[in-house]
């Protein structure tokens, strides 16, 4: 039952929408890129005893494509949690977490231009209408806004943040056939070199805030079950399935997200959030519906 992708990929955005509770919840007890930092440091040491026979097994494909491998974990682990670290100082939970369902459109996109892969027309209408949520949210309802490019700061940098991590889940097919461990070791220890200038940059801004009590359990969460947990189901549920289907799971994140941040952080579900999580889960019925009428065995 575990090694269902559905399971495995809904099992990811839940632990994904406690991220971003988390890193709100983090924000008076923690500056951002010291979560950064700290959270692939622990996720790092957490996984190196259990990665290490594997990486020694893998040590000659992995010596080929490290580079890679490294910078694809910089900017899809570090790069993305950072700007989200950074960009819940400046708008809701709530907003964050609903605009990571820009993601497939990316992967699509992506997958079409580089690859091309075929993306039928199922799953043309489900990023249709996941983009009409996106835009919903990040606009606060108000569509003229998107018109005159009146962002708020947070939501701007969560959007840039999307692209580093729709980047990942797109070009993690081009990683080296090894396994699972040595490939999650690997990003992780890529996330957390590339943190480092980001955390040089936040020292040297005198903004460095180490974290009290609360900040570590935050930090604690986010390196075991945002980190470890998920990213390791998240690469099972993409070999599953790949890139374009699994990457719509990731629009399950405002759903269980909006949730906690309701419950856990008090913040109001407006009816343009509604409308939003109308559209995201519309578009991934339709993209999944074409999917398993072209494949019903995806379906077991």
């Amino acid at each position: 039952m575990l090694s269902h992708p559905y399971l495995l990929l809904m099992a990811t955005t839940l632990f994904w929408s406690g991220n971003s509770i988390a890193a709100k919840i983090a924000v008076p007890h923690v500056s951002p890129m010291v979560v950064n930092s700290l959270r692939w440091l622990i996720a790092v040491l957490v996984l190196l005893p259990f990665a290490l026979p594997h990486l020694k097994r893998d040590a000659a494909r992995l010596r080929h494509r490290l580079v890679f491998m490294l910078l694809l974990g910089a900017v899809g682990f570090s790069g993305f949690a950072g700007l989200l670290y950074l960009a819940v100082h400046y708008t809701t939970a709530i907003n964050v977490m609903i605009q990571q369902s820009a993601m497939p459109l990316v992967v699509f996109a992506g997958s079409f231009l580089l690859f091309g892969t075929r993306v039928s027309a199922w799953q043309i209408a489900g990023f249709l209408l996941t983009l009409i949520g996106v835009a919903l949210t990040a606009a606060h309802g108000d569509l003229a806004t998107l018109v005159a490019l009146d962002f708020n700061f947070g939501d701007a940098l969560m959007m840039i943040a999307v692209l580093c991590y729709g980047s990942y889940t797109l070009l993690l097919r081009l990683k080296p056939e090894v396994h699972w461990l040595s490939t999650i070791f690997v990003l992780n220890v890529g996330g957390l070199v590339g943190s480092l200038p980001l955390l040089g940059w936040e020292w040297q801004s005198g903004t460095v805030q180490m974290p009290d009590a609360a900040g570590l359990a935050a930090v604690l969460y986010m390196a075991l079950f945002a980190s470890v947990i998920s990213q390791t189901l998240y690469i099972r549920g993409i070999e599953a399935i790949g890139p374009n289907r699994a990457g719509l799971f990731v629009n399950l994140i405002p759903i269980f997200g909006a949730l906690l941040a309701i419950v856990l952080l008090g913040e109001e579900l407006h009816l343009y959030h509604v409308a939003a999580l109308a559209c995201i889960l519309g578009g991934i019925a339709l993209a999944e519906r074409r999917a398993l009428t072209a494949d019903p065995a995806a379906a077991n």
